[in-house]
């Protein structure tokens, strides 16, 4: 045999043996392999095992009131009354509302916001207007955030299928009201202060309409 096949048939020895090496150090890969594991999905609703039986934790509904707790049940007929119902986005538009009502009224004009307001509560915001109109006070407010936004207390009423959720508030903002000259007679321009609030929203579940009414303060 000559030297230049000898050769060749050892460099192709030498291929194999390499090529085998490789596979057994690095595997062979298919179509659908992954050159990672996936990591865990994560659910805001999860299982817990009770008594031998599994009991399914809502987080969305503990993560703002006591779970099995009267607020958590109430919390959780909503929910089954509602299945798109989400607590988190609710005190997110609870927040922007307390906003939007609480300066609407500290200026004297709720128009706007009327359709979010309980009759009761509009006539108890428009009768402070008018008193402060018939005086010629005016007020200068700027609200400078919330602080605190946690559910107070929560009820369902079944036969109606009406929620009233009860929401604290902390907020931060500065008032003044001035008189007809100009004067300021209560609060201070240049200083703010926290205000405490609990409003309670209320609205029917599985109606069109998604937007709740304030129905009382306090």
């Amino acid at each position: 045999m000559s030297n230049p096949m000898i050769q060749l048939l050892v460099l192709a020895a030498i291929a194999i043996f390499l090529i085998l090496r490789l596979r057994n150090v690095l595997g062979t890969r298919d179509g659908f392999e992954q050159t990672k594991p996936e990591p865990p999905r994560t659910d805001r609703r999860t299982f817990e095992v009770i008594d031998g039986s599994a009991s399914e934790i809502d987080h969305d509904i503990n993560d703002h009131v006591e779970p099995d707790s009267p607020n958590a049940d109430a919390l959780a007929a909503m929910k089954r009354a509602e299945p798109s119902f989400v607590v988190g986005d609710f005190l997110t538009g609870a927040k922007s509302a307390h906003e939007m009502i609480l300066l609407a009224f500290e200026r004297g004009d709720i128009s706007d916001i009327r359709p979010f307001l309980a009759d009761e509560v509009a006539s108890a915001f428009q009768s402070v207007i008018d008193s402060r109109n018939a005086q010629g006070q005016t007020v200068e407010a700027q609200y400078l955030g919330t602080r605190e936004t946690a559910i107070s207390t929560a009820e369902f009423d079944r036969p109606t299928a009406t929620a009233e959720i009860s929401v604290q508030f902390v907020a931060e903002l500065i008032v003044a009201t001035r008189d007809a000259g100009g004067n300021v007679v209560e609060g201070d321009p240049k200083a703010s202060r926290k205000q405490r609030d609990v409003w309670t929203f209320s609205r029917r579940m599985g109606q069109d309409d998604p937007n709740w009414q304030l129905v009382a303060t306090g």
